[in-house]
């Protein structure tokens, strides 16, 4: 399939952008967690949704791929930027109303789209992400498990951006960390996605680092209940950031949100060994309209 990437120029920021199937269909945008870029959403994964008619949306956000990057350390943007980012996106490609699917911190953006901007949403669909947005404080719900919380506190060497080899490597060893324990690690699938998402990264240490260090702003977990967008929860059974509570809370305090467990699965994006649950149940799910 070839790429029809662009550079579109939203908010003072130019982020690139790349579509799958007909604009004339309903559109679905593609929000990535922090740290991951388009790339996270697998070619034909949008392409199985494209086939379901759909018009697919995925980007790279501030500081990732090859949109907009700030000095590594200083972002200068907060979490509302990001939220205005998606409705320039929706305005500058000519979309009324969208489905928007996120995962993980996408998720987060997912939620106060669905909040701020209920106009503008046909459908939210949440992956992997927790009530209120990371950082906030859920101390009712389970915490990160225990590997994942040692290699966070684990005091890491200063990492050599420059060098493609051991940074590539370092990915690949976290995201083994993060991924379902249950099923095999596909090692080389994972280098070679890194070294995809590295050598077309304008900066990688700004996507690595920037995101991590924008804060989620307000808590807004009690405005949970205001959401009117018809929503779907896909969550992990063995997310060890997010443990399964935090999708059961989400679809609980969400009214009328349905929830899929995604068997086999860690804190990521739903892998492959699940699309054929996953895209009917988002194809489904879209094929809600709102007056």
């Amino acid at each position: 399939m070839a790429s029809n990437e662009q550079i579109i120029h939203i908010n003072g920021v130019d982020l690139c952008v790349e579509t799958f199937g007909l604009s004339t269909d309903p559109a679905i945008v593609l929000l990535g967690g922090a740290g991951s870029c388009m790339l996270s959403w697998h070619e034909d994964f949008c392409a199985m949704l494209a086939a379901g008619g759909r018009f697919v949306v995925r980007y790279d956000n501030r500081d990732h791929g090859r949109s907009t990057h700030y000095e590594v350390g200083n972002p200068t943007y907060d979490i509302g930027d990001v939220v205005d980012d998606v409705i320039g996106l929706l305005d500058a490609l000519h979309i009324e109303r969208a489905h928007v699917v996120g995962v993980s911190g996408g998720g987060a953006v997912a939620q106060l789209l669905a909040i701020e901007h209920a106009d503008r949403l046909a459908t939210v669909t949440l992956s992997s992400t927790t009530p209120g947005g990371p950082g906030h404080e859920t101390p009712d719900l389970p915490p990160m498990s225990e590997a994942l919380r040692a290699s966070f506190e684990t005091e890491q060497p200063e990492q050599d951006w420059s060098n493609r080899d051991e940074t590539v490597a370092s990915l690949v060893d976290f995201e083994r960390i993060f991924g379902a324990q249950s099923v095999p690690f596909d090692k080389a699938a994972a280098q070679q996605f890194w070294e995809r998402v590295y050598d077309r990264s304008d900066s990688i240490g700004a996507q690595l680092t920037n995101p991590f260090m924008v804060g989620a702003g307000d808590p807004w977990r009690d405005r949970l209940a205001d959401i009117t967008t018809p929503t779907l929860v896909l969550h992990g059974t063995e997310d060890p950031m997010f443990p399964h509570e935090h999708g059961e809370a989400l679809a609980k305090e969400i009214p009328g949100a349905q929830l899929l467990s995604m068997e086999t699965v860690g804190h990521e994006n739903p892998p492959r060994r699940v699309w054929g649950v996953v895209v009917p149940a988002i194809l489904e799910h879209t094929a809600h309209t709102r007056s």
